[in-house]
């Protein structure tokens, strides 16, 4: 797979597919003590994490509008290009007011719709959906995902596969606009033993924004549609 370097902007998957394979990876302290102070307790969100010129992230903004700068700058092994933004989910507390220390980051597979005739296939394999929301900035629609998976003769966990087709983009009564999303999901050789929880965002569009989205996921107890007015 390529990736999109473009300049202060998402740093997201150009093929249709993402490959989901784990949501959390570690920054260079993977471990915390709690302590009593006021900024003590440990969060986590959602983020877009700020790269700069020497690839090191520096800050983050959450999905709530809380921005912060870190104690000190950190580095993933996912973190290929220099000033942009990456959508990530970490773990932090405050250390001071408007300063944050991270714990755990992970890169966030982010979804961007592609019209459905881009795909050479469209797989619909049913999984678990827990959860969806709207962030308040209206950038992105979370998915929290149950996804069944397993080890095979050689203990290697199957990887899942996620796609986002646009489907049709409709014209309402009162003139506003509805684009009509589908996930899509290929199982893969996954086998279905146990169940894993992932996170995934859908980045909505700048231009040519819809004033609704409409978005069909197909779980294990039948097709369920979610509305989202933006």
């Amino acid at each position: 797979m390529s990736i999109q370097h473009t300049n202060r902007s998402i740093v997201r998957r150009l093929m249709p597919f993402y490959l989901l394979t784990f949501l959390l990876f570690s920054c260079t302290n993977d471990s915390y003590e709690k302590g009593e102070g006021k900024y003590s307790l440990i969060q986590a969100d959602f983020a877009e994490l700020t790269i700069n010129s020497e690839k090191y992230g520096i800050s983050f903004l959450t999905d709530e509008g809380d921005e912060y700068r870190l104690n000190k700058p950190l580095t993933a092994s996912w973190i290929e290009t220099a000033d942009t933004i990456y959508r990530t989910a970490l773990y932090y507390n405050k250390v001071e007011d408007g300063k944050a220390e991270v714990h755990s980051i992970g890169i966030m597979p982010t979804l961007c719709p592609k019209e459905a005739k881009e795909f050479k296939k469209l797989p619909q394999d049913p999984l678990g959906l827990e959860s969806t929301w709207l962030t308040r900035n209206g950038k992105y629609i979370n998915l929290g995902l149950l996804m069944k998976n397993g080890r095979d003769d050689v203990g290697k966990e199957g990887i899942h596969s996620l796609g986002l087709a646009l489907d049709d983009v409709k014209e309402n009564e009162d003139h506003t606009h509805t684009a009509y999303y589908r996930l899509l999901h290929d199982q893969g050789k996954a086998p279905e033993y146990y169940t894993n929880r992932y996170y995934v965002c859908i980045l909505l569009p700048k231009e040519n924004r819809p004033d609704s989205v409409c978005l069909t996921v197909k779980t294990y107890d039948g097709i369920v549609v979610k509305k989202f007015k933006l």
